[in-house]
């Protein structure tokens, strides 16, 4: 299944580095995280179980972190735009 697949590339990369593409926050890691963040920390599909989520220990330390940061806080609270009829 490529979400493991993906998941398992992530969390090796983890293993080593502080974020996606190194030791500073980047932009990869604000790309990333709102689907690979969610999933392993729950928020989303409920795949967490079925992925395995938890055997992914680096990137759930990293998708905490990045989910601690102030701006994806407030990002988080940003109402979606709603559609109007036409």
């Amino acid at each position: 299944m490529e979400a493991k697949r993906l998941l398992d590339v992530l969390d090796k990369q983890l293993a080593q580095h502080k974020f996606i593409a190194g030791d500073e926050y980047t932009i990869a890691d604000m790309a990333i995280w709102p689907w690979f963040g969610n999933v392993v920390l729950g928020g989303v599909y409920d795949a967490a179980e079925f992925l395995d989520a938890g055997s992914y220990k680096h990137v759930q330390r990293w998708a905490k972190e990045v989910g601690e940061r102030p701006a994806v806080k407030r990002g988080r609270i940003v109402k979606p735009h709603q559609r109007t009829a036409e």
